[in-house]
């Protein structure tokens, strides 16, 4: 089940990019295992804009998915599955609404930024659809995302774009206001 989340969620929130940061410390990448997650002022930011949607299994949060737009399409700024609920297409259903999402604000596509070659990152939403976003196809505020991640320590992975055209046909209808 999943619901629009409100400011009470960021504890939980926060829980959840700890736990699933930890997975990248099993593969040498402890700056990001021990990057803090979103801030409560941040969050709100996408609960207020109604770009924040959580996923609960038996009443529990268990995965979340932030949204906004990002010169003209839907970006995934954050969607974290805790590693508990990995692997039982939670993930997926989040993307799933990220369509919805951009649809019923009339964007064309899903972006987001991730790792390369980390195989639940880049490779899994590969298998979703997205496709690499070449630099000379961002705009400015993509452009000015990946100089932070970069200036954050993350360049020292290799990051890529991904963007995702919006299906009209083929995702499945998500009510985004549940």
């Amino acid at each position: 089940m999943r619901r629009l989340s409100s400011l009470e969620d960021h504890f939980r929130i926060t829980e959840i990019e700890r736990a699933a940061g930890e997975m990248f410390r099993n593969i040498n990448m402890a700056i990001v295992a021990d990057d803090q997650p979103i801030n409560r002022q941040d969050f709100q930011h996408f609960v207020t804009d109604h770009g924040a949607f959580v996923w609960l299994v038996d009443g529990v949060i268990v995965a979340y998915v932030l949204l906004e737009q990002v010169d003209g399409a839907a970006h995934i700024e954050q969607v974290t599955v805790h590693p508990e609920h990995a692997c039982q297409g939670i993930g997926a259903q989040l993307i799933v609404l990220a369509d919805s999402w951009a649809r019923e604000r009339e964007l064309p596509a899903v972006t987001l930024t991730t790792f390369r070659d980390v195989p639940w990152n880049a490779p899994y939403y590969e298998r979703l659809g997205f496709r690499a976003f070449l630099p000379r196809d961002w705009g400015p505020t993509m452009s000015a995302r990946m100089d932070s991640e970069a200036a954050r320590g993350l360049e020292a992975w290799p990051r890529v774009a991904l963007i995702r055209p919006v299906s009209k046909l083929s995702t499945p209808e998500v009510n985004v206001h549940e």
